[in-house]
């Protein structure tokens, strides 16, 4: 067996691994109950905490963080991203791969919108049955997904099997059989047209691409290796010329072009001519083109992205080390049957998803003064208690001001301050 000079890389399958890796990844993401969203709390879970929109330290230095990563990412890979983890990719390539087994090769939903030429041996309704039902399939699983953003897994599980729970809501359903439609739309008649045309964030990408950034490379010097072929653009699903690359174009660098090119001069011991290259590449166009990518360098850009990412990791930071468990507030009560509004409502409020215990105190006025309907207070996984503070209608006249503390076994403790104003005939107003 000869052995070659070099060794072919082989992008395709270790993209399949990563695609199928990042479909893991999006359903353990919300499932383990590292990231979700608690539409009933109206806030983001993190880690089994509650991160309010008021926690703003904590939201605004992930998104900092975030957007840092993100804006390297496309810098330094481009539109990576499309080509090896974004689900509306992999979904079209499926989809593409179930098409030409079923109804052959040229049955492809071309981009420039021409009709699928099927094989007449595959024209048959049962091949169309199966494609049909295989796209069914696939857009009833993937539609789950979504749901796990918003619902613990035990939820997900009573919604797939029909089984009653209280926390799901009554028309999920429908909303189910909506993204679920969808997406069978999408992978049966759009495709890879949404990537080249009409994705929005495809074209934020672009927007952080230089001269620099990850792209194929063409060697020009070997170009007569390569006349009357065009294995490369056959092996291209978005239809480009991956000879012809610039900076802005339609490649997602997914690799394909250039296992096709490997395998078909790994016949003859050499290596394919087309690679991926980081590094400039050399320019057609000079003058304002390269003005523009010069001022926007690869170089100048990680400069300012980590003065902007420690920022982030500052904001994160300080909002972990202010972070509270439980949240304590307190507001006038309207109680029919009270004849004066000498009532409060304490309410306090569990952020962690298992139950808390907390004692409530009242500073400020005598113990014969004010009644608490309860004081040792069990809160329930992410639940919130509220318990009535009634005041005595022989205050004295005038300004008493009190304080409310919580406490819990953990060391958590937080107070809240009222200001009540006392009249004469034993009413009472809130200042």
């Amino acid at each position: 067996m000869q052995t070659l000079p070099f060794s072919p890389t082989r992008f395709h399958f270790k993209r399949r691994l990563v695609q199928a890796l990042s479909v893991v990844l999006v359903v353990l993401v919300p499932a383990t109950g590292l990231f979700r969203i608690d539409p009933a709390a109206g806030a983001l879970v993190v880690l089994g905490w509650q991160v309010w929109f008021a926690d703003f330290f904590l939201i605004a230095g992930v998104w900092i963080l975030l957007l840092s990563a993100l804006v390297m990412l496309y810098s330094m890979a481009g539109t990576v991203f499309c080509g090896w983890v974004c689900p509306q990719n992999i979904l079209s390539e499926w989809a593409n791969h179930m098409t030409h087994k079923l109804l052959g090769k040229r049955a492809e939903v071309s981009l420039d919108g021409t009709a699928p030429v099927v094989a007449p041996a595959k024209n048959t309704w049962l091949n169309w049955l199966l494609l049909g039902l295989s796209f069914l399939g696939v857009s009833a699983a993937f539609g789950v997904i979504p749901l796990f953003y918003f619902y613990p897994p035990q939820t997900v599980w009573s919604f797939i099997i029909w089984r009653a729970d209280p926390q799901l809501a009554s028309s999920l359903h429908w909303i189910y059989a909506v993204f679920v439609l969808i997406i069978f739309i999408d992978i049966a008649l759009i495709r890879h047209f949404w990537c080249r045309f009409a994705c929005v964030y495809r074209v934020w990408q672009h927007s952080f691409r230089t001269r620099e950034t990850l792209h194929v490379k063409y060697d020009t010097a070997r170009a007569a290796a390569c006349e009357k072929c065009n294995f490369c653009v056959t092996a291209c699903f978005i239809d480009i010329d991956p000879r012809k690359t610039d900076i802005y174009d339609s490649c997602i660098n997914c690799g394909e072009c250039i296992d096709a090119c490997n395998r078909l001069h790994a016949k003859k011991g050499l290596p394919g001519l087309l690679s991926f290259e980081f590094g400039e590449r050399k320019e057609k166009k000079v003058s304002r083109i390269r003005f523009r990518n010069n001022a926007i360098s690869l170089t100048s850009r990680r400069n300012w992205m980590t003065v902007i990412a420690a920022l982030g990791l500052s904001f994160f930071a300080w909002g972990l080390w202010t972070w509270e468990p439980l949240h304590l507030a307190a507001y006038r009560a309207e109680v029919q049957t009270s004849q004066a509004n000498l009532d409060y409502r304490i309410e306090v409020v569990n952020k962690r998803y298992h139950p808390e215990q907390v004692t409530l105190s009242i500073q400020g006025l005598p113990p014969t003064m004010y009644h608490v309907s309860e004081q040792q207070l069990t809160l329930p996984s992410a639940g919130r208690v509220s318990v009535i503070l009634s005041l005595s209608s022989q205050l004295p006249h005038g300004l008493h001001p009190l304080t409310i503390q919580a406490r819990s076994p953990l060391g958590w403790h937080e107070s809240f301050q009222i200001q009540h104003f006392s009249e004469q005939q034993g009413s009472a107003s809130h200042d």
